[in-house]
């Protein structure tokens, strides 16, 4: 579970413990990752790794990590990374397109083809349970106006998952994405803020109007995006591959 070490991440690994898994955790920050495994491991098993997702170097020495702890196999890969900031054409240089790609397009590339062989081999008879699951945005189905770097990048997303789900279908491995809408987390905090500084408006309204915007109108828990990832890791979610599965209640409004 990549970006574990509060957010989204930190909610995925604690539904996966509750499900039975051992999960392996991961942040950059070794101090911060050391205590969310501890406050998770009340749950069961959970090992904590320092890794910068962004470094392919660390990515290969994490899974040789993993390798280790679950004897070659990797049944669930869960990549997931902080957002890039928001903002519109004129506020970013190309230095800001090239670090959001590596941000949230590179890492979610290099972490599933270094896990593959793991999740290959977890794959194979008897076992025969390999998923990969990516986290997103909503922002890939429908583009939030001031969020360039995330839109463009979380799209790319897309279409290496639906790529990647072709290949991997014969062999049974899974493979999909989870687009969070919006959800109360510290990202969420931190563009409310950025969205006060660009408009003026106060972070309720902000807030009141990201809820308006969806059709249960109210923000998303943490909790309940991890129960969806969850599921897509289960067992039963053996026939659902390639899909991109919003978790916004009902933010986005296309029919597909």
């Amino acid at each position: 579970m990549a970006g574990a070490s509060s957010g989204l991440g930190y909610a995925v690994a604690e539904s996966l413990l509750k499900e039975g898994c051992h999960v392996a955790v991961c942040s950059r920050d070794s101090e911060r990752i050391e205590a969310a495994a501890t406050s998770l491991a009340v749950l069961g098993p959970v090992t904590p790794i320092t890794c910068d997702v962004t470094n392919e170097e660390q990515i290969v020495e994490a899974f040789a990590r993993i390798s280790e702890v679950f004897s070659g196999k990797l049944n669930v890969l869960v990549t997931n990374a902080g957002g890039p900031a928001s903002g519109f054409i004129d506020d970013f240089d190309s230095s800001d397109w090239r670090q959001a790609l590596e941000l949230n397009l590179m890492s979610t590339i290099n972490l599933a083809r270094h896990a593959l062989p793991l999740v290959r081999a977890a794959g194979d008879p008897p076992d025969s349970h390999g998923r990969i699951i990516m986290i997103t945005s909503v922002s890939a189905k429908q583009p939030v106006p001031n969020l360039y770097l995330s839109n463009t990048a979380r799209a790319g997303v897309q279409g290496f998952c639906k790529s990647l789900s072709e290949e991997l279908g014969p062999t049974g491995i899974t493979v999909n994405t989870v687009l969070p809408g919006y959800t109360v987390t510290e990202r969420l905090m931190h563009l409310a803020e950025a969205t006060n500084k660009q408009s003026g408006r106060s972070i309720e309204d902000i807030y009141a109007g990201w809820a308006e915007d969806t059709a249960v109108k109210r923000l998303g828990k943490p909790e309940e995006f991890a129960s969806a990832v969850a599921y897509i890791a289960s067992r039963q979610a053996a026939y659902i591959t390639g899909l991109a599965f919003p978790v916004d209640g009902g933010r986005v409004k296309s029919l597909m």
